[in-house]
């Protein structure tokens, strides 16, 4: 059974993520594999500066528990409607563990759901594009707004 790749982490549980996960798993039963890139952080080397002496998460761990947290929820909401769902969390350039995957697995399409463009660093990082250029199947951008937090 071949299945859906999503890629998505702030707009996962967005309305216009949910209603094209929806239109795909109507007509039949499919797979989804979730792929959740945490974004790279900006200033992440100056986030406790100047130093303190206690502990302070830096932003990467608060992205990464932040996307692992929005992950388990849509898993969990698929899994609801009878959808057998699977995902991971990678680092903030996903093309190469999205590779990986697609060798490993049948997919009929990748789904690629950012933020608008104004906000989104996957755009400006020209992500669907390389994405299609990296996979023979079809990559489908969906722009979103930001999903529940957690």
């Amino acid at each position: 059974m071949a299945g859906i790749m999503v890629v998505a982490n702030q707009t996962l549980g967005c309305p216009e993520l949910e209603l094209v996960l929806a239109g795909h798993l109507a007509d039949r039963q499919r797979d989804v594999v979730v792929v959740a890139p945490v974004a790279e952080i900006e200033g992440e080397q100056q986030w406790d500066y100047p130093p303190v002496d206690r502990y302070i998460p830096n932003p990467l761990q608060i992205a990464h528990a932040l996307a692992v947290g929005r992950l388990q929820r849509e898993l969990e909401q698929l899994r609801a409607q009878g959808v057998t769902a699977a995902g991971e969390v990678v680092d903030h350039d996903p093309v190469a563990r999205i590779q990986e995957l697609l060798a490993a697995s049948e997919f009929d399409i990748v789904v690629v759901c950012t933020l608008p463009e104004r906000l989104s660093r996957w755009l400006r990082r020209d992500l669907p594009r390389r994405l299609a250029h990296a996979t023979a199947i079809p990559v489908q951008h969906v722009p979103g707004s930001a999903g529940p937090s957690l």
